[in-house]
């Protein structure tokens, strides 16, 4: 069993991990679904099928899901097992540290319905795993691709191209790669230590694995008491002194029961006869109100809107290329998030919208109230109408899917003309890319004048008609700021 269950487990963190690395977008459509099985970002987006799929599948056979499901779970069996290269019969048997294991569930449940984004994203297992692919792996793997794109055209093939690798999110690599020192060292020196005292997805899975049909039961019988099962044990959960289990912050690894010599350690809903195995006594304490206090809780998180916050994008930021990023009053999201408030009260900042995005619109935002959140910006491209990519692969309901035809009428800002940027006027000749590259055709050049038909032309904006997608702010050769910029809709409407 335990086998199977490392065979399933790399080949689900390895097919998560391709989704954040393929810039192409062709795995998306065919194993896309599996960002949309991650626990959290299913119970944001009401997926009511995957949400009742995992927990019955908790109680059948635990807490599998940690073990073969969950990217981030999976890593830190990754860095525990070579944690046991360097000294076997490692871990301990721990009390359950139940005070700290509420708080983060009602910390992460309360910043859920205050809109409290930021909370919400760091403590998101998928989402954490998310950010370190995307931030981390994904420039290294385009990297290779365009060294591989080097040699095809030296051998006169296109079987590679090469991509442009730059920094979406410098906040998202800090954290990107805090999460992965600081995990990466409890996981190779103690083990489990993340998802059963901090990780609010393990904790509610915890309380229905308590009742799960399948669970690893010892025979005291059979038992020597040699500790073997609680030395190998990385979720603490095994006391060998009094032969019980706290089936709460077991993820069914079923490590102890491969080192088990004498076979008293089964996976069965048999109890044995001599003994019957019970809940670590620590977990069986909890009171009653505080166990309906957190079921409450968490439904409330599940289905309880959020509010979105008013934010201001800061203009001061780097130059990504020979443009920089205007001084915009409102932030633009992207067609299929239908508002501002309902991309914050549903996005846990996964990245893999970011990363999907194949014209570089998309990039983490670097506001508190939004923080590592996507927003659109179009320095580096614009929001083509036939790409409805991160709609397709956003597992939180943060971008509803929408089809082509939709996104050409969302409107999701309006697009500003800057009197003192524009280059007719400024340099005194003509200009018109904004008009001949507009999609809708929501900008015509009329003279600046209006009773001198030779006057330079300047563009004017139907706003009723701009679908905000960015095609003239990024195509507009002035610089350093275009001379027509996007205003982003505190709400999407369609035109």
């Amino acid at each position: 069993m335990k086998t199977i269950r490392q065979i399933v487990a790399i080949i689900s963190i390895l097919t998560v991990t391709v989704l954040f690395l393929d810039f192409t977008g062709v795995t998306q459509a065919y194993i896309g679904w599996i960002a949309k099985i991650q626990f959290l970002p299913a119970l944001l987006a009401l997926n009511v099928f995957v949400i009742v799929g995992l927990v019955l599948l908790t109680l059948i056979f635990g807490r599998l899901y940690c073990s073969v499901i969950c990217p981030l779970g999976i890593m830190q069996d990754g860095f525990g097992w070579l944690g046991k290269k360097s000294r076997k019969n490692r871990y301990s048997y721990s009390a359950p540290k139940n005070v700290l294991r509420y708080v983060m569930l009602a910390v992460m449940a309360v910043a859920i319905i205050a809109g409290v984004g930021v909370v919400v994203a760091l403590l998101a297992p998928y989402s954490a795993y998310g950010r370190i692919a995307q931030s981390m792996l994904a420039p290294v793997w385009q990297w290779v691709n365009n060294l591989l794109a080097s040699w095809a055209e030296a051998h006169e093939s296109y079987a590679f191209y090469s991509v442009d690798i730059w920094l979406r999110g410098g906040i998202v690599l800090i954290v990107a790669a805090a999460t992965l020192v600081i995990l990466g060292f409890l996981a190779w020196r103690n083990g489990r230590t993340y998802c059963n005292t901090v990780c609010p997805v393990g904790t509610v899975l915890g309380f229905i694995s308590r009742f799960s049909l399948l669970k690893p039961v010892i025979d005291t019988s059979k038992c020597n008491g040699c500790g073997l099962c609680a030395r190998n044990c990385k979720a603490a959960c095994i006391n060998s002194k009094e032969h019980t289990i706290d089936y709460s912050r077991c993820v069914t690894c079923f490590d102890c029961i491969d080192k088990c010599h004498r076979g008293a350690i089964s996976y069965t809903r048999r109890r044995p006869a001599v003994e019957p195995v019970t809940v670590n006594s620590a977990a069986e304490n909890v009171d009653g109100s505080r166990r309906n206090f957190l079921t409450v809780t968490a439904t409330i998180a599940a289905t309880a809107a959020v509010h979105a916050q008013e934010k201001t994008v800061d203009g001061g930021l780097a130059a990504i290329t020979d443009k920089k990023i205007p001084s915009r009053k409102t932030r633009i999201v992207p067609p299929g998030a239908k508002s501002i408030k309902n991309l914050t009260s549903h996005c846990t900042a996964c990245q893999l919208c970011v990363s999907a995005c194949p014209n570089g619109v998309l990039r983490p935002s670097t506001e508190l109230d939004s923080l590592m959140q996507p927003e659109s910006s179009y320095e580096r491209g614009y929001c083509r109408p036939e790409c409805t990519r991160c709609s397709d692969v956003c597992p939180a309901g943060a971008i509803e899917p929408i089809t082509v035809a939709d996104k050409s009428s969302v409107q999701i800002g309006h697009a500003v003309w800057i009197k003192d940027n524009c280059i007719p006027l400024t340099d005194g000749v003509a200009c018109g890319n904004c008009a001949r590259h507009c999609p809708v055709g929501a900008i015509t050049m009329v003279a600046s004048v209006a009773d001198d038909e030779t006057s330079p032309k300047i563009p004017v904006v139907n706003t009723e008609r701009c679908i905000g997608c960015g095609a003239c702010e990024n195509l507009c050769p002035s610089r350093p700021f275009s001379a027509i910029y996007v205003e982003g809709h505190e709400r999407h409407r369609y035109i």
